[in-house]
């Protein structure tokens, strides 16, 4: 029609066809203006994440201990679950920040490297496919993937596989977590016969998916599995 100017975002899009080519950059801008990111910590306009809740995550101390759940050898986390952190897990994992993956992943890698393991790779818990094609991202395997490149470790993202689907363990108690996820997890031989693992969560509280996961790693022939997680519920 004439007057009417038509926007293609790909110039394969407009082939063929009258209308104006819009940059991806230029429409991402406009996005930007219409609704501008806000810091996942405070809520300021204008940043993803502001210097000052930076500043606040670095200041979080760690728990004093975690217990670890037989059969890892060994278990810590960078905080307790609340305040700043509750809330940044929370936009990782339900608000789709998935830029929250880089602060909280340097603040396991930084966690780790005072911890002495001897650990040679990293591996994230797995989430069932039907959760996968429903969250569309694996919050765990961001966290580990920002672990790995900063601890200069592999990431081994296809080493453990949950090929049973569980429920939330969201309300459950102990012993229901643990028949929850009883057997619902397998490992690759190939990647991890012989290797000293980390494995990788946002969240701890009371090690179920952690236990889990470790016996599946053991039983296809890891030499040890330890667990890291980003928070632990006050115990």
């Amino acid at each position: 029609m004439p007057g009417v100017v038509q926007l293609f975002t790909h110039p394969q899009q407009a082939r063929g066809r009258p209308g104006l080519v819009v940059p991806k950059r230029l429409l991402t801008g406009i996005a930007d203006l219409i609704f501008p990111p806000r810091c996942c910590g405070c809520g300021r306009v204008d940043t993803l994440w502001c210097d000052r809740c930076q500043r606040s995550l670095e200041r979080i101390p760690a728990p004093r201990h975690v217990q670890p759940l037989a059969p890892l050898s060994g278990m810590a986390s960078t905080a307790v679950h609340e305040g700043l952190i509750q809330h940044s897990i929370w936009s990782l994992k339900y608000d789709n920040g998935r830029n929250m993956a880089g602060p909280l992943g340097r603040r396991l890698a930084a966690h780790l490297s005072h911890l002495g393991w001897p650990v040679d790779a990293v591996v994230p818990v797995p989430m069932h496919i039907n959760r996968l094609l429903e969250r569309g991202y694996n919050q765990a395997q961001l966290l580990a993937e920002q672990l790995a490149q900063q601890a200069a470790l592999p990431c081994l993202p296809d080493a453990l596989r949950r090929w049973r689907f569980t429920p939330s363990q969201v309300g459950l108690g102990r012993e229901e977590r643990l028949a929850n996820v009883r057997d619902a997890f397998e490992a690759d031989p190939a990647q991890t016969r012989d290797r000293t693992l980390v494995l990788v969560d946002d969240v701890y509280t009371t090690g179920a998916t952690l236990s889990a996961c470790a016996e599946a790693l053991l039983l296809a022939g890891a030499a040890a599995v330890y667990g890291l997680t980003v928070s632990a519920a006050r115990q």
